[in-house]
């Protein structure tokens, strides 16, 4: 544990990832407050689906766009414009009465200006530490993520159920124009500067990691936004019962990422991390009894953060230093999507089978992330005496030795 005390030491770096912390966490309240402020206004979770897959694909569009234009117009501009933008856009879905036809545009404007406070974090990250530590920083990261990713959920949850999902969403939208101007105006935002990419728009996908990491994003947090909203539903909008158990999952998933998350990557680390998760999302599916719930999430939350720090450390070593906001934009845009199409997809399996529906939509999920991890496991680097810092653009990338 010593080594988050060292972090410390290096200035600023509590400073922007508290930063960063606020003004992503409307992130992981917007699809559940979504789902149900749209569920009430349509009376079926299938059209939440349709507006959630909606904003889906303008956030598939923005996250790597968006990183590949902070390198040539530069962090603070991009970042300005996006929340403000972005804010109007949340803002008017909460307070207007809007028909599907008018809402589903809505919600693809509203995931196209999303702003790309992850890419520029995970830019910025390997600049503020020694090489030794960039790993420790991204599993800090990864287990404050988890504030976002579950802790998100059961405030939005507890605002929808407690007030209205019109008070959620202004929250959310509180969050993110707040947050976006700390974190937009950080110091450290303004000493890093992104190199342009030489090379075309797209191409760092041809970085196995890159690929991996986008994909697995994309699967993982699909099965959370899965599970948060079966949970939801088996307990009712405004039971209080959901709430704890997201926030147990939480404490799970931060522990393990404190105690866990660290440890240096080994080829087969995301695999084993996902494992965990799946064990525990499994496992709520026998039992229905709160207790159990809460102590199957606890085990399932162990593997959360360790998998997401394995997850960005493997990115980070692999890339060069000029291209790592457009990969981040890509793995952040697997991660958003996979939120709006994991609560689309729970949503339809919801309506058929209940709660238990979008339990069982999580579960599969992480059973093709844990397929995909292993799968890929001849691409994927051993950290075990390296650091995760990105690659110079003057040296060549070094690809990981198959077998």
């Amino acid at each position: 544990m010593g080594i988050y005390r060292d972090l410390g030491r290096n200035p600023g770096v509590y400073r922007i990832l508290l930063a960063q912390l606020t003004a992503r966490f409307p992130f992981g309240m917007l699809s559940i407050i979504v789902l149900l402020h749209i569920q009430l206004a349509y009376g079926n979770y299938t059209a939440a689906g349709i507006v959630l897959a909606a904003q889906s694909i303008g956030q598939a569009i923005s996250g790597p766009l968006a990183g590949r234009l902070m390198g040539r117009l530069g962090m603070r501009p991009v970042l300005l414009t996006t929340s403000i933008v972005c804010t109007a856009l949340l803002t008017t879905l909460a307070l207007t009465q809007l028909p599907l036809v008018v809402l589903t545009p809505l919600a693809f404007a509203l995931g196209l200006t999303t702003p790309p406070v992850t890419p520029a974090v995970r830019t910025v990250y390997p600049k503020l530490v020694p090489g030794k530590q960039v790993s420790a920083l991204f599993s800090l990261d990864a287990s404050a993520q988890e504030i976002i990713w579950v802790i998100g959920p059961v405030v939005a949850v507890f605002v929808s159920g407690q007030l209205s999902t019109v008070w959620g969403l202004l929250l959310a939208a509180l969050f993110m124009l707040g947050g976006g101007l700390w974190f937009t105006y950080s110091p450290e935002i303004g000493r890093v500067q992104i190199p342009p990419a030489r090379r075309r728009f797209g191409a760092v996908l041809a970085q196995p990691t890159v690929l991996i990491a986008t994909i697995g994003n994309f699967f993982f947090v699909a099965s959370f936004a899965a599970l948060e909203a079966g949970i939801v539903a088996a307990f009712g909008h405004g039971g209080i019962e959901s709430g704890i158990l997201l926030a147990i999952f939480s404490v799970g998933s931060i522990l393990g990422g404190l105690l866990l998350g660290h440890r240096a990557v080994r080829r087969w680390s995301m695999f084993w991390r996902s494992v965990i998760v799946l064990v525990g999302t499994a496992l709520c599916l026998l039992s229905s009894d709160p207790y159990w719930l809460a102590a199957a999430l606890f085990v399932g939350g162990i593997g959360v953060a360790p998998f997401f720090a394995a997850l960005y450390s493997s990115v980070s070593a692999t890339v060069k230093f000029s291209e790592t906001a457009e990969a981040y934009g890509w793995v952040g845009t697997g991660m958003l999507v996979g939120v709006a199409m994991g609560s689309a997809l729970a949503g339809v399996a919801i309506d058929v089978a209940g709660g238990n529906g979008g339990i069982a939509v999580s579960a599969l999920l992480l059973v093709i992330t844990a397929v995909t991890a292993a799968i890929s496991v001849p691409w994927l680097p051993d950290l075990r005496g390296r650091d995760a810092t990105p690659i110079p653009d003057t040296a060549p990338i070094q690809l990981p030795h198959q077998g």
